[in-house]
């Protein structure tokens, strides 16, 4: 199959390409577009937390620790590590009064690169703060601390506080538990495999509940509201999940995972999308996502102009000139 997404050029030739795959369905599961493979199985990765927060908001926790909408959506997303996203997370422990050295997720540079240089240059160190997923995992502790469970194991998949995580997402995609695969996230929490068409009805149904119990639906519309009112904590300056939902306010709701992963939910379409690159680049994955969304129809002029950088990156070299540019080159498949 000749599932092409993106061509990278370089002067008059195609010098790359890069493959995958596109499903887009309702809240059904009713498949409406698609590109190569909607079926194809991979990791969900860090495109489930929004997901994986709406256990917090349905036990009353969130409620119980007063936590703000910008918590939620920090629970929600894949920072940057920029000095606001910090103070964010440290707020979350700060009411849930465990120490940071709670965290398991582990230790890498803020993505945020003047807020790793203004680290380094003050002489300290990144910490589990920095980590993207610091954020999800303030959320599992925060769960840990209201329901009394254990917090010292809680990335197993055998602790409450993860099978409920795999209770939700299954709940929400229409895969059976025992159906999706396990795997080991970066930052060390269980990690959910399943078709990417499963993914998108999981974004689909979250952004569009109705038919859920009314419990649901409040959590769902809860935690989506969040995310939409600050796209800034679900990623970070620069970083096409908060450019897209700003440049789209309200009706977009956009989550990355690693390996080139990225869902979204149309909130007013009550449709979700969900697509992989083959070879797990995030090159590919911001033409791919922007264009994804022009060929539906759903991105007005100014918008377009604001992401064009991101839809057409250009190739250059090491005198910043312009030597070709990584482009769009497919055709969804309206079913």
């Amino acid at each position: 199959m000749n599932n092409i997404l993106v061509q990278v050029t370089r002067g008059s030739i195609v010098e790359s390409w890069h493959r995958g795959h596109i499903a887009i369905v309702d809240a059904s599961g009713s498949l409406k577009y698609s590109f190569g493979d909607p079926n194809t199985v991979t990791f969900i990765r860090s495109a489930a937390k929004p997901i994986q927060v709406l256990p917090l908001v349905e036990s009353g926790a969130a409620r119980h620790f007063g936590f703000t909408e910008q918590e939620i959506a920090i629970m929600c997303g894949s920072h940057s590590g920029e000095p606001h996203h910090i103070k964010t997370v440290l707020g979350i422990f700060e009411k849930i009064r465990l120490p940071v050295t709670a965290l398991q997720c582990g230790v890498h540079t803020p993505f945020h690169k003047p807020s790793a240089k203004a680290l380094a240059e003050a002489g300290e160190k990144p910490t589990e703060l920095h980590n993207n997923c610091s954020g999800k995992h303030a959320a599992m502790l925060a769960m840990c601390v209201f329901k009394g469970w254990p917090h010292n194991n809680y990335l197993d998949i055998s602790h409450p506080v993860q099978q409920l995580n795999l209770q939700t997402i299954s709940e929400l995609s229409g895969v059976k538990s025992e159906k999706i695969h396990v795997g080991v996230d970066g930052c060390s929490a269980p990690v959910f495999g399943m078709p990417l068409s499963a993914m998108a009805r999981t974004f689909a149904r979250f952004v569009n509940p109705l038919g859920l119990s009314d419990y649901r639906q409040g959590s769902c519309r809860y935690v989506t509201n969040a995310m939409l009112q600050h796209p800034d904590m679900v990623a970070g300056t620069g970083r096409i999940c908060t450019e897209l939902m700003e440049n789209t306010p309200r009706t977009i709701l956009a989550k990355a995972g690693a390996e080139a992963v990225y869902c979204m939910g149309l909130v007013k379409e009550g449709l979700g999308i969900a697509l992989k690159i083959e070879d797990g680049s995030n090159r590919p994955l911001s033409p791919v996502v922007i264009e994804v969304l022009k060929q539906l129809g759903l991105l007005n002029t100014e918008a377009l102009n604001h992401l064009a950088k991101m839809h057409k990156p250009a190739v250059t070299n090491l005198r910043k000139k312009i030597v070709g540019e990584i482009r769009p080159a497919f055709t969804l498949l309206k079913h």
